[in-house]
């Protein structure tokens, strides 16, 4: 009778003791606000730079970056920026990057829009969306992880995948890229 109690707590302390791999799916819209109720960025509030609170999960998740895929389309950020080759809108595929290319930066810009173009999307679309469109703008010039990729495009099979991209290094707004036949 002891010996089936010492395994019976044995398997129960090995069973609390071992923890499982934590992955976030979905990081949904409760992800882009912190635990205490503050809120996450200050860019709706009317601030000209987010804070410094960024939700990286989303740029983590390779489902929210399916999902910033489906927005990107669904939100048509197609009309203007095509499938990120640019159209109307800069393209969103290469190194050079007007406002910043960190997801706080991509984030205010489809919140408070940009002069000659950019609307604002500000309370137009739910800010967890955002924060996944931006992270889809990130992983189309290889800016994410190669572990973290957007679905496939079924209507476009002869695209390759964002991750499967050469990753681009996007400028700092301070510093010019450097592109061959230009000078500074």
């Amino acid at each position: 009778m002891k010996r089936k109690t010492l395994l019976f707590c044995l398997f129960l302390l090995a069973l609390c003791a071992c923890k499982r791999e934590h992955r976030v799916f979905d990081p949904g819209a409760t992800a882009a606000q912190p635990a205490n109720g503050t809120v996450m960025n200050d860019v709706m509030a009317g601030a000209t730079q987010p804070s410094a609170a960024v939700p990286i999960q989303f740029e983590e998740s390779a489902y929210a970056v399916a999902e910033g895929k489906r927005f990107y389309q669904a939100y048509n950020c197609v009309g203007c920026h095509a499938n990120g080759g640019g159209a109307i809108g800069p393209a969103l595929m290469d190194s050079e990057w007007i406002y910043g290319s960190k997801l706080e930066q991509i984030h205010s810009v489809i919140v408070q829009g940009r002069p000659n173009g950019m609307p604002s999307f500000a309370n137009k679309i739910p800010d967890y969306q955002v924060w996944e469109i931006a992270a889809y703008v990130r992983s189309m010039s290889g800016q994410l992880p190669s572990d973290v990729a957007p679905s496939r495009s079924d209507h476009m099979p002869t695209v390759r995948s964002e991750s499967s991209r050469p990753k681009e290094h996007p400028a700092d707004e301070n510093q010019q890229p450097l592109v061959p036949g230009r000078s500074k």
